[in-house]
């Protein structure tokens, strides 16, 4: 046990010094192996065997058609109809970028993906339009947490291939709550924005609407078919990735013809290179929580939160939990596949929902990306935008406590994400 301990720090040690995530966790885990006396071969076992799952195979293909998609230039048309559609409200641009986040990270899954593509564009507009540069990098940062939670879902792919919750469940259990925490964002920009006075960004035109949105239509054709396919069971979770690959790849190249041979290879690359990192993360990540289940640790954090917990209390139960993913998200990126594999056998213990969880796990990524000290979110929007991370994150204060508030309310009403699931399983 006290090796796993000595493990566990170690790897936060060596994150908060900079060292890369692989290499933070092949020493981890590589530590602990040998204190626990354990054999060596079970490393490779271990990690061969965790990204052997079937619902890994979405993770490349979701992957991969967010990258298409964002090489083709589908954010600039899902940009113009955003803008059509809420540019006319106070704080237009900052309600365009809410809803630009909702449509292209949806179609993604991905909040780093998101920033990359919508937030090149939004953040120069905002602060040609006048919004301070952190405001404009803070809401970026923030709306971009939308993404994660509508399907497709890279987080929640991970969560599944942990837990063993069945995706297509996880993907529905994400679209409401991700939709509410949207609208949430708006109607606070919706605040703020009359408070400081901030503009409008053209007039209100029916007709610029249609034009916006029948040049955008087809992008939305993959979230559309992939959420029906699953609700009306056409397909699986991998399934539905191959046929978004194949739908951003004809979008792109045929239809739109934004994007050429030469470019689509260089999509696949770079949609593979990301790929191979990320598997070798959960790979090792598999390891370490076979390490640390082996030692008993997942036994020890029970027993810590039986003390946490006041009259086992169900909710206590979860805040604790949820409490720490939250500090595990600060500094770990990604965090599910490091630290689901060590809290599934509390949940289980706990008797606690794996979807409603798995909802709250991604909610626990969100506000880690925007939390020092790894704040990969405020990484992202400070190099964009030029202005220092720090100020970026002050400005985003309202925002992050708004998350909080909806993860809170999350968690009081488990409903919010377990509805559509069994809905769409009678």
């Amino acid at each position: 046990m006290i090796g796993s301990l000595i493990a566990v720090a170690m790897l936060l040690t060596l994150l908060v010094a900079g060292v890369p995530m692989v290499a933070a966790l092949l020493a981890a885990v590589a530590f602990n192996f040998v204190f626990g006396g354990q054999w060596a071969i079970m490393v490779p076992q271990t990690m061969v065997s965790g990204v052997s799952q079937f619902t890994l195979i979405a993770l490349p293909l979701f992957v991969l058609s967010g990258v298409i998609m964002n090489a083709g230039g589908i954010s600039g048309r899902l940009f113009d109809f955003a803008k059509s559609l809420v540019g006319w409200m106070r704080g237009g641009l900052a309600q365009v970028n809410v809803l630009t986040s909702m449509f292209f990270g949806g179609m993604i899954g991905s909040s780093t993906a998101d920033l990359a593509g919508s937030g090149s564009i939004l953040i120069p507009a905002m602060k040609r339009e006048g919004y301070p540069p952190e405001v404009a990098a803070a809401i970026s940062a923030s709306s971009s947490g939308v993404g994660p939670l509508i399907p497709p879902s890279s987080p929640m792919i991970l969560y599944s291939a942990v837990t063993g919750t069945s995706l297509g469940a996880l993907f529905l259990a994400g679209l409401i709550p991700g939709l509410l925490l949207g609208l949430a964002f708006m109607v606070c920009i919706g605040f703020i924005a009359v408070r400081r006075g901030w503009k409008r960004h053209g007039d209100f035109s029916a007709a610029e609407i249609l034009r916006a949105g029948w040049r955008a239509s087809l992008a939305f054709g993959t979230p559309v078919i992939i959420v029906g396919g699953l609700v009306l069971g056409v397909f699986t979770p991998s399934e539905g990735g191959a046929f978004a690959v194949v739908y951003a790849a004809l979008l792109s190249t045929l239809v739109y013809r934004t994007l050429t041979l030469r470019g689509l290879y260089r999509a696949v690359a770079a949609a593979l290179q990301m790929t191979g990192e990320l598997l070798i993360i959960v790979s090792l990540s598999f390891a370490l929580g076979a390490s640390l289940s082996s030692a008993q640790a997942p036994q020890a954090l029970a027993g810590v939160l039986e003390m946490l917990a006041i009259d086992d209390s169900p909710y206590l139960q979860l805040l604790a939990l949820m409490a720490l993913a939250i500090i595990a998200g600060m500094f770990l990126d990604p965090l599910i596949p490091v630290l689901a594999p060590v809290i599934l056998p509390t949940l289980l213990l706990y008797d606690i929902d794996l979807i409603h969880f798995g909802v709250l796990m991604v909610m626990a990524v969100v506000i880690g990306q925007l939390t020092p000290p790894l704040a990969i979110a405020l990484i992202i929007t400070s190099g964009i935008a030029r202005v220092d991370q720090m100020r970026i994150f002050r400005a985003n204060l309202p925002f992050f406590f708004l998350i909080i508030g909806f993860t809170l309310l999350l968690m009081a009403t488990p409903q919010l994400a377990t509805w559509l699931p069994s809905v769409a399983d009678r």
